[in-house]
Formats: structure tokens, sequence, C-alpha cells
């Protein structure tokens, strides 16, 4: 299926950058999957038009309902891969540049546009900051080259997880799947295993040597991917070659990344995390998306 525009994520600059892109007559698909941060909170006071404040999560699922009134096509559905079609990105007749690929079927689309706020999916594991950098990885297809016919795990147990190590079994020599205590996923490689048992630490001296399980088994190692739980703007971002400063996307006054056609706005690209400044964003994205198409 294609699409003018793909937005990644349903919270407030999501659906605002909806909002603008359908008006313009831009066929226009909101994808989300994991919760939005809107459904953890309780009232909301400090937002325009709401006398008596506003419970977030009635704010949330009525921009939802909002955007589906407009004709956005509005899909729950968790994106595992977004990848740039390179034979397109020149290509003035057929300018759908990005595959955004999601559980359940692959989308084309001339824009993607990154609003799934500020995911924090780092497990709290014993020595997974220490090695960032040292043999922790967050990027299978960034970092995958880097451990050729060595033995490397990832950290996870869903739909990300397994697409992570699809980036990786052409290329090192065996894949563990650490599921950390999880249900074990559906998945067979000849060079892929599965330990369901919880992590305790994450060891080695200069660089990731080890993983101990709560039991105390020692998984040999050379790097360990952490996907755990579903991928947000930051992760997508890194693939595509994006610029990120301290996980969070770094874009232009116009909310455009350094990759053309790819933009960001809302939590993941720092600063104030207020509804209003998401608003905002998702208004300026949605109206430089329009542009792009």
């Amino acid at each position: 299926m294609e699409y003018d525009v793909i937005i990644i994520g349903a919270g407030p600059a999501g659906i605002s950058a909806s909002l603008y892109t359908v008006r313009a007559n831009k066929r226009t698909l909101v994808l989300y999957e994991d919760l939005s941060s809107l459904e953890k909170t309780h009232k909301i006071e400090n937002y325009y038009g709401f006398e008596n404040g506003i419970d977030g999560r009635d704010l949330y699922k009525t921009g939802i309902k909002q955007a589906k009134n407009l004709s956005v096509d509005v899909k729950k559905e968790e994106v595992i891969k977004i990848e740039m079609n390179m034979d397109n990105v020149n290509d003035k007749d057929n300018n759908y540049r990005f595959t955004v690929t999601t559980s359940n079927y692959a989308y084309k689309s001339k824009v993607v546009i990154l609003a799934t706020g500020n995911k924090k999916n780092k497990p709290k594991i014993t020595g997974i900051e220490k090695f960032e950098g040292k043999g922790v990885s967050y990027c299978a297809i960034c970092d995958g080259f880097f451990y050729r016919n060595k033995d490397v795990a990832v950290i996870g147990s869903g739909d990300y997880a397994i697409s992570e190590t699809n980036d990786l079994i052409n290329v090192v020599k065996d894949v563990t799947i650490l599921t950390n205590g999880e249900k074990s996923p559906d998945f067979r490689a000849d060079n892929v295993k599965i330990e369901t048992r919880g992590i305790k630490e994450i060891r080695g001296n200069d660089k990731v040597e080890e993983v101990e399980l709560e039991d105390g088994t020692k998984i040999k190692t050379d790097g360990v991917f952490v996907a755990q739980g579903v991928a947000g703007s930051t992760d997508f971002a890194k693939k595509l070659g994006a610029l990120t400063n301290k996980d969070k996307i770094v874009v232009n006054e116009k909310m455009e990344t350094n990759i053309d056609g790819l933009f960001a706005c809302g939590d993941c690209t720092g600063g104030l995390l207020q509804v209003s400044k998401a608003v905002y964003e998702g208004a300026i994205a949605g109206l430089e998306a329009i542009r792009k198409c």
C-alpha cells in the first residue's frame, strides 16, 4: 500500500501532523503500537482550552478519533523497520522514498514523520551502560558488520528483537536471543538459540565478554544488541542514518532531519516535554511534509 505521508506515533505530535497533511489531500497513515505517555497522565491542567483540565487518556483518544473523522488511516500495528528505497530517492516519477514494515504489512511512503515520543526501552541490567559502545549496541544494521563471524546476543522477545536478529544472522556466527524472563518467541534459524532465563549482568574487561544469567549460567558473547519492547523514533532515526544527540533526534526549524523526507517532532526531539510543544512541532512537520510530497 502506498501513502504520501506515514506518521509513526499517535500522540499529540503525530496526530497534529496528520490533521494538516490529510486536509491538504495527502494520503496519510498513522501507525502506533505502544502506549502514549498521555495514557499515564491522570490530569493535564496547563493545556489551552480546558477550564477544568483534561484526563490524559481522554485527550489521547479524542485526538485519534479526530484524525479518523478527517479520514486519516490510523492503524494499531507495531513498526519494526523503516528502510529507504535508494532507487527511488532521485526518481521524480517514483518518489516513494521509504518502506515502513510492520508486524502485518509493508507500506511505501514519500515522507515519514517520527513522533513516538521519548521511549526508554533500556533494560535495567547491570553493566549495560558501562559497555555501551564497547560491545553493547542498539542498532543491528548499524553495528552488525563489526561482529562478522562472531557470537552475539540480542536482548528482547518481540517482533523488534526478531527483526534485529534477522539483520544479524547472515553476518555473525551465532545469535543468542535473551528474552530476560519473557516468553520465547516463535522463531527458528540454524544459528539462533533462545534463552528465556533472566539476565543478571553483562560482564567483561575493556569490552563485552559474557552475559551472566540469574542462575549463574555464563554465556560467552562478543556483543549484545538491545531490542527490548517496541522500537522508538530514535531507534529508527539511527538506523536510517539521521543525526541524534543523547538519544534525541536532531532537527532544524522545519522539523527536518538530515535525511531527505524524514521528519521528527514531539518529545523525541528533546526540549520542553509538554503537549503544547508536541502539537506545535507536529503542525510544523505536517506543513513541511506537504511540500515534500
